[in-house]
């Protein structure tokens, strides 16, 4: 009996040992599963939304060749940019953020939203040249989509800025550090979902013939 009491005070130290060290190094979800459960029912509406655009325009090619030519490239361009690097400045808020330099991640969603902003007003500039010319969703088959995919999309930069106005109030709060990262994590999973679908709007719809 001694033995066996030796034996389990062992195992138990060994236990108290390992176990933390296990915990430290395992994977982490950065962000709350919450808002990945969104995000992945948010990529499934888009592909239905693209699989749909996709199969349309096999049917009818030369329309949709047409009147792609016809939308503002460069436009689309540049919010792509505009996109990219807001993704760049989410990215270096969060490491601030975990850093304890709450200020720094606060500018660096300052650009990010500024980023958005200048990604709105373009929008809402090709939108006004479109609706200028007549151009609608009973237009043609293409106008539809053009104007439903890029619209969805318009609603969740919007949805993606009031995320990143709410982060950057934390921020500058000093809310966020290592051990309290959940809530700037989810905002910046959910706004690089926001860029990742326009990175594949774009070509999609701007550019492929």
């Amino acid at each position: 009996m001694p033995r066996l009491q030796r034996m389990s005070t062992h195992t138990d130290t060994l236990s108290l040992n390992v176990l933390p060290g296990a915990e430290a190094t395992g994977p982490r979800l950065h962000g709350d599963l919450a808002i990945w459960v969104f995000i992945m029912a948010e990529l499934l509406a888009f592909g239905v939304f693209f699989a749909a655009y996709a199969f349309a325009r096999a049917n009818n090619i030369e329309l949709f060749a047409a009147e792609q030519a016809a939308l503002d490239q460069d436009a689309g361009a540049i919010n792509t940019v505009l996109l990219l690097t807001s993704s760049f400045f989410v990215v270096r808020a969060v490491q601030s953020a975990e850093a304890r330099r709450g200020r720094i991640a606060s500018h660096w969603l300052a650009g990010a939203m500024l980023c958005g902003a200048g990604f709105v007003v373009v929008k809402i500039g090709e939108y006004a040249a479109a609706f200028g010319e007549g151009i609608s969703l009973s237009s043609s088959t293409f106008h539809m989509f053009y104007l439903s995919l890029t619209f969805f999309h318009f609603m969740h930069v919007l949805l993606g800025m009031v995320i990143l106005g709410a982060l950057w109030l934390n921020a500058r709060r000093n809310r966020y550090g290592p051990g309290d990262m959940n809530g700037i994590e989810s905002g910046a999973a959910y706004w690089h979902m926001v860029d990742l679908v326009w990175l594949i709007l774009f070509p999609l719809v701007y550019v492929m013939r």
